[in-house]
């Protein structure tokens, strides 16, 4: 098989893996009724990995054309453009409430950022790192909210 479509091949399965991953977190988000949920973070982590994936892509054609010389390539550039990206759209999900006294948004915007992460992880092929973050960030999503809750109530008591 031609080498270009093997590349494209891996590249969409590594968008539907972090997909995967970024759709597991945007459940989370989804059952506890937050602002973006499953499709907003499936979208979110495989955008990165696509994004992270052309750049690749990119990379390699340059590296291999008379253009390499005039071609000054940082694959950080790649990363912090995804960060930018997701930074803004989950600053859209931060709002405070109607007395001023809370912001609302937080963990969401922070889910947004970590889902982009995995993505990028994925793309990078550290598929270990990729599905292990997701079950910490899990575990925080879940497991540090019934603790935030436990704590409430023994503060209220």
């Amino acid at each position: 098989m031609d080498p270009l479509y093997l590349s494209q091949l891996s590249i969409l399965a590594e968008v539907a893996l972090a997909m995967l991953l970024g759709g597991l977190i945007g459940l989370e988000r989804e059952a506890a009724d937050k602002p973006a949920g499953l499709r907003t973070h499936m979208l979110v982590a495989g955008a990165a990995a696509l994004l992270v994936g052309l750049g690749d892509t990119l990379l390699a054609h340059y590296r291999d054309s008379e253009m390499r010389e005039l071609v000054n390539t940082d694959p950080i550039r790649i990363m912090g453009a995804v960060i930018t990206g997701v930074s803004f759209l989950g600053a859209g999900t931060i709002f405070r409430n109607g007395s001023g006294t809370g912001i609302h948004g937080l963990t969401t915007a922070a889910g947004l950022l970590m889902a982009a992460a995995v993505g990028i992880a994925v793309a990078l092929r550290q598929h270990v790192l990729a599905v292990t973050v997701t079950l910490l960030i899990l575990a925080v999503l879940r497991v540090v909210h019934w603790v935030e809750e436990w704590v409430e109530r023994r503060a209220e008591r």
